[in-house]
């Protein structure tokens, strides 16, 4: 999918980034300066206007095919509530360099960060499996860390893929509609590293949102960054259900595999796992 003319400007994005942000934070999601957000964005935009600093930095892998190409980035250590107050002082462009080993990063004078996010590994993968599969122009990543979801992740049963799905899917209508890809899951692996990245991409190929066991969710919109952020606050009010079921003594049914299968057809929407 891409996204149809008039495209979105800088400041618009900007601004869908901050909005983003600040809802992960309402939902307990981003505490201190946990979670970061990536968007990238696929006609031309100039970011020197906002963004004036200008320096070389190397990236985690050569993407050649995407030179040329503008990327906004949360800086680490950054909060994601902070974002909408003052974007400049809290987000990178990164535009890749020809070649695609390196890339010029822009940045405001008030840039309250020394390097992107260290994740940004993980982001510059999905991105590029997604544009590789879709050829879409616009394609938003977002990482955060809700507490419901994350505390199931420390539970063995809910780090299988089925059983996690069947748990948290069955407790509203609109979660199997929103979500009818389920979650994938990738094991625990150290933030940031090469195993975690990769375990991502598997995640990531047939499923919307991934849960990083005992760490957080990554999500991926091809529309939207809220989009992205609200496949993110489905999963952690579903995870809520479920951690509230698991303290009531599981004396809640949800929603019976019947009920699930009449809702899917009623809306046209195609699922696997009831």
């Amino acid at each position: 999918m891409a996204l149809e003319v008039p495209y979105p400007d800088l400041a618009e994005l900007i601004a869908a980034i901050g909005e983003a942000g600040q809802r992960l934070s309402e939902i307990e999601a981003s505490e201190g300066a946990a979670g970061n957000i990536s968007v990238y964005i696929g006609w031309p935009l100039e970011p020197r206007r906002i963004f004036p600093q200008a320096e070389t930095i190397a990236l985690p892998e050569a993407v050649p095919e995407l030179a040329g190409r503008l990327f906004l980035v949360t800086g680490s250590g950054r909060r994601l509530r902070d974002i909408i107050h003052d974007p400049a002082a809290n987000l990178g462009a990164l535009v890749v360099n020809e070649g695609g080993a390196t890339g010029a990063l822009y940045t405001s004078q008030r840039r309250l960060f020394a390097r992107l996010t260290s994740e940004f590994n993980s982001h510059l993968a999905v991105h590029r499996q997604q544009i590789r599969r879709s050829g879409t122009n616009f394609h938003a990543v977002v990482h955060a860390q809700p507490v419901h979801i994350v505390h199931l992740s420390h539970i063995a049963d809910y780090r299988d893929e089925t059983y996690l799905n069947r748990h948290l899917l069955r407790w509203q209508p609109e979660t199997i509609i929103t979500l009818p890809e389920g979650l994938g899951i990738a094991p625990f692996f150290p933030p940031g590293s090469a195993d975690l990245m990769t375990a991502t991409l598997a995640a990531l190929r047939d499923h919307p949102v991934v849960l990083w066991c005992k760490h957080g969710l990554v999500a991926r919109s091809d529309q939207s960054v809220k989009r992205a952020a609200d496949r993110i606050e489905y999963v952690e009010t579903a995870a809520r259900y479920e951690f509230m079921n698991l303290v009531n003594g599981n004396r809640a049914e949800g929603l019976t595999a019947e009920e699930i299968r009449a809702i899917a057809a009623a809306f046209n929407v195609k699922q696997s796992y009831f």
